[in-house]
């Protein structure tokens, strides 16, 4: 896509998915020219200090540096600062981007904040963690000609663009029962996570599972009407508890079954990144039909001879190529590849759709409009039915596993599942 104008981007947030992810994306585009000045806001200057100083970002981008809020050159390590991206928002000019990249809890209010101030919005999943929530910023954001994405990266990953056109051209029959797993590292829980994905806040199944109740979706077009979730109390290495372990279950309006096993405890020491894998049976009228994307093993196997410093790595490894890789393409640095990318790129591109007709309210709506029609970003018309899983299963999490109903209409909502 050819960028007539490029945006400024705030990033509110620095924890690993902006270091991993939105950076080298980010980057890309600003070197692309897409994008304009960087600012990252974070809580404190510890994570602000990692992204700028590291030796990945610096070997692919050279030159390239961002605006560090707060400063970690100049404040103190100890200071806290969790009121800080609201004053870097005030000072961006209207129409530009902020990108929010919080623990799942912080979403909704740092979202209404940018949009309060004029500002298109791009969030890492889930979009907010109830359906109302999700509900009063899409009309928020309609209503101003603001563009909102969620970053469900799984979407452009090319394998579930495969499965999706040959699902909707009626080749592998209807979905009828299918199982999913992404089991994170054991180092996650000395990390961050160990401080705001606790009981009260947040869980496995909507941190990691929502990944592929979207992609089921995706793929099918069908809404879930059904979730229930058990949880494992477990605790962290600060004493604090969290649900470090989930097993959900969600039923989809054509009756069909998903099942779907998260947590925080794939070995440190194992030769991949995590454990994670899709299997969908289906149903013909004369044979069966079957999707599985093995989204761990990739036909890779790599055994060095030196060992990086990272908690995960490994001697021997079996790394995916496809979620976000730097690679050399010729030209300054390194280029990503990898759905990772494309994601955000393709959030991006969404935003500079709706720039590119200028200042007409009406005519933003109707890119707008046409985005969601798509369906290929993640968007609040679009994919509120996310919310409304978050939602119920964190109703489901809290009691013990108990059903919660989905129901959809004027008014969707949901509820515990009576039995007659």
């Amino acid at each position: 896509m050819k960028i007539k104008n490029p945006l400024d981007v705030t990033v509110v947030g620095g924890g690993m998915i902006t270091e991993l992810q939105i950076m080298p994306s980010v980057y890309y585009l600003q070197r692309i020219g897409a994008i304009k000045q960087i600012n990252v806001c974070a809580l404190n200057t510890a994570p602000l200090k990692v992204i700028s100083e590291s030796a990945r970002l610096k070997e692919a981008f050279p030159g390239q540096s961002f605006n560090a809020y707060p400063d970690y050159k100049t404040e103190s390590q100890e200071a806290m600062f969790p009121d800080l991206y609201k004053q870097v928002i005030d000072k961006m000019e209207d129409r530009n981007i902020v990108f929010v990249a919080l623990p799942d809890q912080l979403h909704y209010g740092a979202i209404m904040y940018a949009l309060n101030h004029n500002q298109h919005v791009v969030t890492v999943k889930p979009l907010t963690l109830s359906y109302k929530e999700a509900l009063e910023i899409e009309k928020l954001a309609f209503s101003k000609g603001l563009f909102v994405g969620t970053e469900y990266h799984k979407r452009f990953d090319d394998r579930v663009g495969m499965a999706r056109l040959k699902y909707r051209d009626g080749d592998f029959g209807e979905f009828r029962l299918g199982y999913a797993t992404l089991i994170e590292p054991w180092y996650y829980r000395d990390s961050n996570f160990q401080n705001w994905c606790t009981v009260e806040n947040s869980d496995m199944f909507t941190y990691i599972g929502c990944h592929y109740v979207d992609q089921v979706n995706m793929i099918t077009g069908l809404l879930p009407t059904e979730v229930s979730v058990y949880g494992v109390r477990d605790k962290y290495p600060n004493g604090k508890e969290g649900f470090l372990w989930t097993n959900a279950n969600v039923i989809w309006e054509n009756g069909a079954s998903l099942a779907l096993l998260n947590g925080m405890g794939y070995p440190n020491v194992a030769a991949g990144g995590n454990s994670q894998g899709i299997w969908l049976f289906t149903q013909g009228e004369k044979d069966g039909g079957l999707m599985f994307h093995d989204d761990q093993y990739r036909g890779v196997k790599h055994s060095y001879i030196t060992k990086g410093n990272h908690q995960g790595d490994s001697y021997y490894n079996e790394p995916s190529p496809d979620y976000l890789k730097l690679l050399e393409r010729g030209g300054e640095g390194l280029t990503p590849v990898g759905y990772g990318y494309r994601s955000i790129e393709g959030l991006i591109n969404s935003i500079h759709r709706v720039e590119e007709v200028g200042d007409s309210l009406e005519e933003r709506k109707s890119i707008i409009k046409k985005i969601d029609d798509e369906g290929i970003v993640a968007t609040p018309a679009n994919s509120s039915f996310n919310e409304l899983v978050i939602e119920a299963g964190r109703m489901s999490i809290l009691n013990d596993g108990r059903p919660v109903v989905i129901e959809y209409g004027d008014n969707p909502t949901v509820k515990f599942k009576e039995f007659k």
